[in-house]
């Protein structure tokens, strides 16, 4: 499985924003972006570069694809699938990383960011509707239910997994019983459900170039 392995808090700076990827960190002073604020590089904080209609398509694109952990490729291929199913592109894309099986994990609060919950999809941690699975980019459909393994349930990380995933927000679109450590997707959610921050028109307007 291909992962992007380098600093995840240059991806930040690079986009200007904080992406969140390094989950509770974030909120912290540790996070890079609050001490580094400007672009990475050795020209990062003098480097003001001319905005384009291009350069704002491609910053969408990279922006979507670094916040689902997905690369460039795969994203590729998620576009390409979105084109030819009936309904709007840009939804369509964001509907199926919404899907991912690493996503679930995450918005049902059992891993602080995406790359955890991918790793531990992974490793084999998480069943779906009772089947072993350690694909990580596998698409959730309603109905399904997603649920830790028994034998994981004895690990340090899953014992206190309960009281770190109580205080996380479940999206609308998902049920969750945090003491069973399982989850069941009750429908798939609409678009003013998905990050408001993406413009997946412009990700649509930088594949039709």
């Amino acid at each position: 499985m291909a992962t992007y392995r380098e600093a995840k808090c240059r991806l930040c700076r690079r986009e200007g924003e904080k992406l969140f990827l390094k989950g509770s960190r974030c909120f912290t002073e540790k996070c890079a972006f609050e001490r580094r604020g400007y672009a990475p590089g050795e020209h990062g904080k003098d480097r003001r570069p001319k905005e384009t209609q291009y350069g704002v398509q491609l910053r969408m694109k990279q922006k979507t694809r670094r916040i689902y952990g997905v690369l460039e490729a795969q994203f590729r291929n998620y576009f390409a699938k979105a084109e030819h199913q009936k309904g709007v592109t840009g939804q369509n894309l964001l509907l199926a990383l919404e899907r991912r099986l690493d996503n679930l994990v995450f918005r049902l609060g059992f891993a602080p960011n995406r790359e955890t919950a991918r790793v531990l999809v992974t490793h084999g941690h998480f069943t779906v509707n009772e089947t072993r699975t350690d694909i990580p980019s596998m698409l959730v459909k309603p109905g399904d239910v997603v649920k830790v393994r028994e034998g994981s349930l004895k690990t340090t990380y899953f014992k206190g997994l309960p009281d770190e995933a109580e205080p996380r927000n479940v999206p609308v679109w998902l049920e969750r019983n945090t003491r069973g450590l399982s989850g069941k997707v009750l429908r798939l959610p609409e678009r003013a459900e998905i990050d408001g921050n993406l413009n997946e028109q412009l990700i649509v307007e930088y594949y039709s170039r």
